[in-house]
């Protein structure tokens, strides 16, 4: 059989390792006669599931004691309407929303969170096509804004912020006290952050960490109880930590798989091990995209994002044969998302280095070197 290498965006590949164990205490999950699927959420079984993979993230990211880590229904595009909803309610209304709009997904954010606020977008690369992330000379902000939203890494644009020493550069002026909210869903755990330069991090699981169905946050605590009066019970961040993400029914058997990932994680040597492989891995897949001009990468070289790479044919009448070609070798998942068409790889954490090699063979292959 041939090998089979996933590079979808999400819901995407996950570690074998994970599987592997998932399948073996489905039935019964460490002598307890029951599946994870089975269990209460309120029983001793799933608690201890659940401060484990608490632990575990938080010993991952290195979060601060004064962050809450909070696991949610739903995804990323739930996030952009909870978040403003639970941020803005101690401001005069309407308050203001700070965005950087630097691809698909920091655009959804905009559309969402003005229904609750008013938006300021404070720069945007849209008329170069999404192809870089502004830089902050640009940035246009608001004093006395809620927050200032940035999507850390676009997953259908490939643009990725340069960041350092985990955060992006100090916002300075009058909007050096900015609380810094950032969406990370389909690049948390592939590099070293620093928590403690945002007020709240947000990201689905089913790109980096997961199954679909489960979303992380974490909040400073100074942040919670701000919440607007329409915000849902459900997703009121204060009564979610208060009740340890047990206000309503968790996403246990996601939670569960999270939990897996988390301690793989560990295995593997951590986030900075994560990171160290990454830049391999899109080194290596951008060495051949970039070796002649039969393939088109976009992206300005210091926003390309280590985690989703698109890119085009230049005779994108070879498309269909491409992708038919990369099907037969197992190399699944690679057509582009329809908002831009072309091909896309994401080379998430459980991608190994042989997978990114086998389709940089299948590269050159195509491309006739």
């Amino acid at each position: 059989m041939t090998h089979i290498y996933n590079f979808s965006a999400g819901p995407a590949v996950l570690p074998k390792e994970v599987l592997a164990q998932a399948a073996a205490e489905m039935l019964d999950w460490h002598g307890s006669g029951m599946s994870v699927m089975e269990m209460s959420h309120r029983g001793p079984e799933f608690i201890s599931i659940y401060k484990a993979a608490e632990r575990d993230l938080r010993e991952l990211l290195a979060v601060p004691d004064n962050y809450k880590i909070l696991f949610l229904q739903g995804g990323g595009l739930s996030q952009n309407a909870i978040v403003p909803m639970n941020l803005v309610g101690h401001k005069p209304q309407p308050a203001t929303i700070d965005f950087v709009h630097t691809g698909s997904w920091s655009g959804k954010s905009i559309k969402e969170a003005a229904k609750y606020a008013t938006v300021n977008v404070a720069a945007s690369s849209q008329a170069g096509g999404f192809n870089r992330v502004p830089p902050q000379s640009e940035w246009k902000l608001t004093p006395g804004a809620a927050y200032l939203h940035i999507c850390t890494n676009e997953t259908i644009d490939g643009v990725e912020f340069d960041f350092d020493h985990g955060s992006p550069q100090p916002l300075t002026g009058d909007c050096a006290d900015t609380l810094l909210v950032a969406d990370m869903s389909s690049h948390i755990l592939s590099r070293q952050i620093d928590v403690s330069k945002y007020g709240l991090i947000f990201a689905g699981a089913q790109k980096n960490i997961g199954p679909a169905g489960v979303t992380i946050v974490i909040v400073r605590e100074d942040l919670l109880g701000k919440a607007l009066p329409v915000c849902p019970s459900a997703f009121d961040f204060k009564l979610v930590a208060d009740n340890e993400s047990m206000y309503n029914t968790p996403p246990t058997y996601g939670i569960y798989i999270a939990g897996l990932v988390f301690q793989w994680l560990k295995q593997q040597g951590g986030v900075a091990e994560m990171e160290k492989r990454a830049k391999a891995k899109a080194a290596l897949l951008y060495g051949a995209l970039d070796a002649d001009d039969f393939y088109i990468n976009r992206v300005a070289p210091e926003n390309r994002s280590r985690m989703n790479v698109p890119f085009f044919l230049k005779d994108e009448s070879k498309n269909e044969a491409f992708l038919a070609g990369a099907k037969a070798r197992g190399l699944l998942q690679l057509k582009g998302h329809k908002s831009v068409g072309g091909m896309r790889a994401s080379i998430y954490n459980a991608m190994p280095i042989e997978g990114v090699q086998a389709l940089v063979d299948y590269l050159n292959e195509f491309a006739g070197r």
